[in-house]
């Protein structure tokens, strides 16, 4: 007697498969041919590995490698909002620049409020960047620069690196769920340990 094959089926919510109701599977060869069935084996659920939080600072040499980065993207930000400044303020009278009526014809003044709208956007983004930086440099002078503040766990450098305002591991801005060491971090501050 052949055996038909066995098809998944649903059942009150779960999903059943062919692999799940057979206890041996047959193995198949580079050439097509069957081989003796093997025998899947199941595998005990290892105890988890004793969990090591790690270091909750950066030390101070990190720390000033860190203030150095921020101290020069905040200096590269103060000198973009100058020239954000100059292009939409008059140096001269400290006034906004306002477009000639003269020479300008209806479509170039609106193109001329969009570009001025747009500058003040960069302008406004900027501001808040200076801003983020100067809480990192306070962080830093607390020595709490780089812990997240959802598990208290430090940061990744590279993501300091590539955002040294972070205040949280990227799968937690991504996602809104904390990374696996955060978790296991959370875990045991419940346990009470």
């Amino acid at each position: 007697m052949v055996k038909k094959p066995v098809r998944s089926t649903v059942k009150s919510g779960t999903r059943k498969t062919a692999l799940q109701k057979t206890k041996a599977a047959p193995a198949m060869k580079a050439g097509g041919r069957m081989t003796k069935p093997v025998a899947r084996k199941k595998t005990a659920s290892k105890p988890a590995a004793e969990f090591v939080p790690g270091p909750r600072t950066y030390s101070s040499e990190e720390l000033k490698k860190f203030k150095e980065m921020i101290l020069a993207k905040r200096q590269e930000m103060l000198e973009e909002l100058d020239n954000l400044k100059e292009t939409i303020m008059d140096v001269t009278t400290g006034e906004y620049v306002s477009e000639s009526s003269n020479y300008s014809l209806h479509m170039e003044q609106g193109t001329d409020a969009m570009e001025r709208e747009k500058t003040f956007l960069f302008a406004s983004r900027g501001s808040k960047f200076i801003t983020q930086l100067d809480d990192a440099l306070v962080r830093i002078k607390d020595k709490t620069y780089g812990q997240c503040k959802v598990c208290g766990l430090l940061v990744p450098k590279e993501r300091l690196d590539a955002v040294p305002t972070a205040q949280t591991c990227a799968e937690f801005k991504n996602t809104g769920i904390p990374c696996e060491r955060g978790r296991q971090a959370l875990a045991k501050m419940k346990q009470g340990k």
